[in-house]
């Protein structure tokens, strides 16, 4: 939302009876919440453009305070007096006119949610967010760290002199050495997911959120330190943000399933994509801009066509295992429309993005390259500029791996190999029944150049411009400048100085409220008759010693029955 020219009068609209276009006034909550159901209206719609890092008109709506405050035009909200409060007179349309003064460009309030706002005003504009959710960050009052933050993106500007690093509700640009913090850009997320500088290296996008409250975009000018673009996507935090090639457009992914991309100029969405069938983690263009490619927890790397917004097809396969688990990255090659993804199943692999052989159930015909498995999970991966070698990166139980990988090799689907694509089948339980001669195809030239074993867990990885330097880093909160030939460490450093005088943080259990806390629970029945005769774990010991240990327990039943039900059950005639 922007502010008014001029101070309307629209008394007449605020009687006590709905808005035009409201629903019921007992469908209204009995007490409205600012943080439940006030924030998340003001949050889509306003404060994009009414935030610290970019207030038009000096107003700010991201906090009660400065919200009831206003801007220029004096107070925004009189609490308890609707009729008074020059905020409301913004949001409705004015008589005679089609829609109202604020916001300018997007979706005006509806008729409920204006409703809502009104009651809200008309109850004390009070303020009920919980104080672990309230805004503390600013451009004048950057994070301070007790310990380095964990590292899950970073990104080398065009020229290479520049390495931005996602933080703690920032981005923290550096020297590409490691010899300087150059600016923090602190904005409106908390959560930064990914950091992509701009074609011309004049603007650094940034996708990320408030997790469970929103997605962000972010779009930042260089040259004035400016935050030019606020986009808020969704209601839970944006991935994977890419620039296409010609620096126009900005893609991500979101955790409803969606690809998007919006114009970088104004935020207005130009893409729509909802094929995927889980959360979108990753993005990245063809190489004229003309696609799209997404991946995600589906086990999917799909395409879709920019000017149409069309879901094209599912570059990888979908047969059961092919891919074990969901794709957390995906890069495309330097020169050509192939891309490499990395996932759960810690397997490299590059996929061509147009099939050449016919489509066949249980064929993985888009396949190029797969790659000696990493271990544990696979966060990012970089090609080297020349596109020769790719670098991925990885974790497992709280250790990781960096490592680096050939890519030079020969796509070419020879008319014998198109024949064999288009006769394979896979079998129901993804067991391969692929001629060893695709086998050898996929694998030819597939090898790992050089690896290491980190400590910490590993989640951001990039190429210098250059190629001769690696960047990566991970859970240890350092930015780990690696040689791109030989993986030897050329310099290690914190991205931000540590605060020795800042308490480190532990969890608070006296912040959740376990009233809001909701509890699933189904109850079954065995059929008359049946009894459950055993009860197995698998496995039979947990341990968790660290922060980042986890488990899966399979649980099973062993039912009684008899040899009539059985024979019913497989189609035996006694």
């Amino acid at each position: 939302m922007r502010s008014s020219l001029a101070l309307l009068t629209l008394a007449p609209l605020f009687v006590s009876a709905p808005l035009p276009g409201a629903e019921k006034s007992d469908a209204l909550p009995t007490t409205v919440s600012y943080y439940e159901h006030i924030r998340p209206v003001f949050q889509a719609k306003c404060q994009g453009c009414h935030q610290p890092s970019k207030a038009k008109s000096d107003y700010i709506m991201t906090e009660v305070t400065a919200l009831i405050k206003g801007g220029e035009d004096g107070p925004a909200i009189v609490p308890g007096k609707p009729d008074q409060s020059h905020l409301l007179e913004l949001v409705v349309a004015a008589p005679g006119e089609e829609s109202p003064e604020m916001p300018p460009k997007d979706e005006p309030l509806t008729g409920y949610e204006l409703s809502l706002v009104r009651k809200w005003v008309e109850q004390g504009a009070k303020d009920d967010t919980p104080a672990n959710a309230r805004q503390r960050y600013t451009m004048a009052n950057p994070p301070r760290y007790a310990v380095p933050p964990v590292v899950i993106s970073l990104d080398y500007s065009p020229d290479g002199s520049l390495l931005a690093i996602a933080g703690f509700h920032e981005v923290l640009l550096h020297k590409a050495d490691g010899s300087g913090l150059v600016k923090r850009l602190v904005g409106l997320s908390e959560r930064i997911q990914s950091v992509r500088f701009s074609p011309d290296g004049k603007k650094l996008a940034v996708a990320g959120g408030l997790p469970g409250r929103m997605g962000e975009i972010q779009v930042w000018n260089l040259e004035k330190t400016e935050l030019s673009l606020s986009k808020i996507v969704g209601f839970d935090t944006a991935y994977g943000a890419n620039w296409s090639p010609d620096g126009k457009l900005i893609s991500f992914g979101l955790p409803d399933n969606t690809v998007r991309a919006i114009q970088a100029s104004d935020g207005k969405q130009v893409l729509f994509m909802g094929s995927h069938n889980d959360w979108v983690l990753d993005t990245d263009w063809s190489v004229k801009g003309d696609y799209l490619f997404s991946v995600g927890r589906d086990m999917t790397a799909k395409l879709t066509e920019t000017a149409t917004e069309r879901f094209i097809d599912n570059l990888t396969s979908i047969t059961p295992g092919a891919l074990n688990g969901g794709l957390t990255t995906i890069e495309r090659h330097p020169k050509f429309d192939h891309i490499l993804v990395g996932g759960s199943d810690g397997v490299p692999q590059i996929y061509r993005s147009k099939r050449e052989t016919a489509r066949k159930i249980g064929d993985n015909a888009n396949l190029i390259r797969k790659y000696p498995a990493m271990k544990g999970r696979i966060w990012d991966a970089a090609f080297a500029p020349d596109g020769k070698t790719f670098v991925a990166v990885s974790s497992l139980d709280g250790t990781g791996q960096v490592h680096l990988f050939q890519s030079e090799y020969d796509a070419t689907i020879t008319p014998e190999l198109k024949t064999l694509f288009e006769t394979v089948r896979r079998a129901p339980d993804g067991v391969d029944k692929e001629d060893p001669a695709l086998e050898e195809f996929f694998t030819r030239g597939a090898v790992k150049l050089k690896g290491i074993d980190t400590a910490a867990a590993m989640f951001s990885v990039a190429f210098s411009p250059d190629g001769g330097t690696i960047a990566a880093s991970g859970a240890d909160g350092l930015i780990h400048l690696l040689d791109a030939k030989t993986l030897a460490n050329k310099k290690s450093f914190s991205p931000i100085a540590i605060d020795a005088t800042l308490p480190v943080a532990k969890p608070d259990p006296a912040l959740t409220d376990r009233k809001k806390a909701k509890h699933h629970e189904t109850k079954g029945a065995l059929p008359d008759g049946r009894t459950v005769t055993a009860i197995s774990l698998s496995p039979t010991t947990l341990a968790f010693d660290s922060a980042s240990r986890y488990a899966q327990v399979l649980a099973g039943l062993e039912i009684a029955i008899d040899e009539q039900d059985l024979a019913r059950a497989i189609g035996v005639d006694h």
